[in-house]
């Protein structure tokens, strides 16, 4: 069921204030290329973009492309990716997804969403971070903070991540997908926390359907703000 204009109009409005807010937003793993942000991308699950960036140096140093990856060890991957979490399965997902890679595209990372979650480890939100960030082609990317916040603004009730991103991209034009994926992304972290958000402070409080739920002093709420430093 199409977005009525309220509803468009609503959220368009939200969405220009964290335009202000956050205007230049860039997505806070570190990466040169599709290959290594699909990896780093992979390891971001279950771990912070900042720990990601201090394991992927020595990983990206050591394996240069798709076919050393696909050949590499899967014990001596694991040693280097073991302080992000899920080593194991992280490093499966690695090799595996090199070797489809290699086999299936011509070792080239394949720029659809069709044809990316057949890659192991690669989901709908993996798959739509390296569309947008590697490929410039926009998506909407769903991880706990975009759907948190998009229940918080009324945007939607669904909690399922794919209904979320179907829903919110008949509210947003397509072309601002990916950017309001990072946008929405960075407030979470920042201000609209999971348990406590910092709502005295922040930018879209005279007009979220949720205001009040967290800190409501200004003084307090500051407190509970995080800056870039907390993520690099």
């Amino acid at each position: 069921m199409p977005a009525d204009k309220e509803s468009r109009n609503q959220a368009r409005a939200m969405y220009r204030i964290l335009t202000k807010t956050y205007p230049d937003i860039r997505c806070e793993l570190d990466f040169q290329n599709p290959l290594q942000l699909i990896i780093a991308t992979v390891l971001s699950a279950q771990c912070t973009d900042k720990r990601v960036n201090t394991v992927t140096p020595a990983l990206f140093k050591k394996y240069q492309s798709v076919k050393a990856f696909a050949k590499a060890d899967l014990h001596d991957i694991e040693k280097l990716v073991f302080q992000t979490g899920f080593y194991r399965a992280k490093a499966r997902h690695i090799k595996g997804l090199a070797t489809k890679i290699l086999n299936d595209f011509e070792g080239e990372v394949p720029n659809t969403l069709e044809k990316l979650i057949t890659l192991p480890g690669v989901g709908r939100k993996t798959a739509n971070v390296v569309l947008g960030h590697a490929f410039d082609i926009p998506g909407i990317t769903v991880d706990t903070h975009f759907g948190r916040l998009s229940r918080r603004f009324g945007w939607t009730s669904e909690k399922d991540p794919v209904k979320v991103e179907h829903i919110v991209g008949q509210l947003i034009p397509q072309a601002e997908w990916t950017n309001l994926s990072q946008r929405i992304i960075w407030h979470g972290r920042r201000i609209c926390h999971s348990r406590k958000p910092a709502c005295g402070v922040c930018p879209l409080a005279k007009i979220c359907p949720s205001v009040g739920i967290g800190e409501m002093d200004i003084e307090k709420a500051k407190l509970l703000v995080k800056t870039d430093k907390d993520f690099r």
